[in-house]
């Protein structure tokens, strides 16, 4: 197994040299400390790597930059190699059950919340192109047959793909139904 230790994210300065970082956290209503590496994104490194070695898989694993759009507090890691088709898994199953793993693994109580993002292949980004496509082609179907339109159910990652891909979709709205596992979201014509 090789890995790069690469720097884990870019934090933004402003013009007096100081950190900018969001004063709110997820739900929008607390103000939170600047962001500081605490390590965290080697546990969860080092936690993927251990994994996949005890399950046999020939992969690398890559500490990846965030992206300046990126919260500071991502920590992404690219799986590559030739068991990564393995560790996606039938719908990207596997794969998300290790990005859970590794969330439970580096979040802590009392510690400021870090999402671990684990990609392999590039499958989040073709996933993701592939589920933006089909909801915009069954959002032109609603509008022309004024139906609801019924996802299978999804993950929250998969649902919240489709919602932002008819955010501006023109006719109609989104919303999510069910609970759990068996959520699901529909596409639903507005009535003109």
């Amino acid at each position: 197994m090789s890995v790069d230790n690469g720097a884990p994210g870019k934090t933004s300065v402003n013009a007096e040299g100081t950190r900018q970082d969001d004063e709110r956290d997820e739900r929008g209503d607390e103000a939170r400390a600047p962001f500081e590496e605490d390590g965290r994104a080697d546990q969860a490194l080092d936690f993927v790597i251990d994994t996949l070695a005890a399950m046999g898989m020939d992969c690398t694993v890559d500490l990846l930059e965030n992206e300046p759009e990126d919260p500071p507090e991502e920590i992404r890691l690219e799986i590559e190699g030739r068991d990564a088709g393995r560790i996606i898994g039938k719908k990207g199953q596997t794969l998300a059950a290790l990005q859970f793993l590794a969330n439970r693994v580096i979040n802590r109580p009392g510690k400021q919340r870090r999402h671990v993002i684990i990609d392999a292949e590039g499958y989040r980004a073709r996933r993701e192109e592939t589920l933006t496509s089909m909801a915009r082609r069954l959002g032109k179907q609603a509008v022309e047959e004024g139906k609801i339109i019924t996802f299978e159910p999804m993950n929250p990652q998969d649902r919240r793909v489709v919602h932002l891909a008819l955010a501006k979709f023109p006719g109609v709205v989104t919303k999510s139904d069910g609970e759990g596992d068996a959520r699901r979201v529909q596409i639903i014509p507005v009535r003109r």
